[in-house]
């Protein structure tokens, strides 16, 4: 790949060539949310047209099913009216509008919803618009979540956190090292570089990784994602609420190299045509729930995807919607909790103030270190 296959890979190589090489989250960030030319700012990534499909693209019965979580979670805290009912990266609004739809089950719960997304991506924003607009519930965009309205708080992030600019490390026999992006020996594409010195990012790691990790091992740490979760935490201790994250990634801490790509629904090299794939890492579940409970939260989980879902009632669910005539159940209900498909790989951390610090709907254990 030449830095002039396109105009982003033109500016980084540019910036490489005039101030050196780039932490690996630089890079991330310029790809993804460049204001012109960054992924999420000019293109709907999902579908069969897109570059991926996540699990409301799947199938209704998963929005459904974490309306329904969230409306025992909205009883649990007394049914406040009103609540703010926020979702980071909202999508195509799918995962919103089965949400909405089931909350209609619950007597007051979706009178009581003041919808809040939090959303940097015009083009999803229309269609968010276009997908929620039928439910009458006021609906307000965000380009970050402190800029949510104080009150009580549901938040619901699906496959956001994996999206956010990691960091990545290297241990070398003297310490850590920050791993970057260069441009190769021949000026025509980019490539992975080490950091000359020790990285101050090696005091971010799991103390377990960072002093048992063997050398050569590389590690990954995500300020932003950290930094979010903490705010989340900080503000379910002082207002209210929960939280569910889901997303794909690790239970507990661990080495190794997740930052990938996808283009057309297959692996590409991350270092090629910037702005033109996704870029992801996973999540590291242990990070994220010790940044909230740092913060004042407390926290349940992580469980894996396919437990949370049959625990919630997915497989009756499905039986309701193949009695209807509805097609491919079987195909999505499979996707969504097979071990083999999604139902391990992704996992479910909630999040809550110390005032529903007691159980939860689903098999969500107390956290654990």
């Amino acid at each position: 790949m030449s830095p002039l296959a396109n105009p982003l890979a033109d500016l980084l190589a540019r910036r490489i060539a005039a101030n050196g090489p780039i932490t690996v989250a630089d890079y991330m960030a310029e790809a993804l949310g460049h204001p012109v030319h960054g992924y999420y700012r000019s293109r709907d990534p999902l579908g069969a047209a897109g570059d991926f499909t996540t699990a409301p693209e799947i199938s209704q019965m998963f929005g459904e099913l974490i309306g329904l979580w969230a409306a025992v979670i909205w009883q649990q805290m007394g049914s406040p009216d009103p609540v703010r009912l926020v979702e980071l990266g909202p999508g195509r609004g799918t995962l919103m509008a089965d949400f909405l739809r089931a909350a209609r089950m619950v007597p007051g719960f979706k009178q009581a919803i003041r919808l809040h997304l939090v959303e940097t991506s015009q083009p999803l924003r229309d269609r968010q618009k276009q997908a929620l607009e039928a439910f009458g519930v006021p609906v307000a965009w965000h380009d970050d979540v402190a800029s949510v309205p104080d009150g009580p708080m549901i938040l619901v992030a699906n496959e956001f956190f994996d999206a956010l600019p990691i960091r990545q490390l290297q241990r070398l026999p003297d310490g850590w090292h920050e791993r970057l992006v260069d441009l190769d020996e021949a000026g025509t594409g980019f490539r992975f570089v080490v950091s000359p010195g020790r990285s101050s990012g090696a005091a971010l790691l799991d103390p377990g990784v960072r002093d048992n990790a063997p050398a050569g091992a590389i590690a990954e740490i995500c300020p932003a994602g950290f930094a979010i979760a903490a705010a989340i935490g900080a503000r379910l201790k002082q207002q209210g609420g929960a939280a569910l994250l889901i997303d794909y990634g690790t239970a507990r801490s661990a080495p190794g190299d997740s930052f990938q790509a996808l283009k057309a629904h297959k692996f590409h090299d991350p270092l090629a045509d910037p702005g033109a794939a996704d870029l992801t890492a996973h999540v590291d579940f242990q990070a994220l729930a010790r940044a909230a409970v740092e913060a004042g939260a407390v926290a349940h989980g992580p469980v894996g995807q396919g437990a949370f879902l049959t625990a919630l009632g997915i497989v009756a669910r499905a039986e309701t919607l193949r009695q209807s005539g509805a097609r491919d159940v079987d195909t999505a209900l499979r996707r969504l909790i097979d071990d083999q498909e999604m139902g391990s790989l992704f996992k479910l951390l909630a999040l809550t103030g110390p005032t529903l610090a007691g159980s939860l709907p689903g098999p969500l254990p107390g956290f654990e270190g």
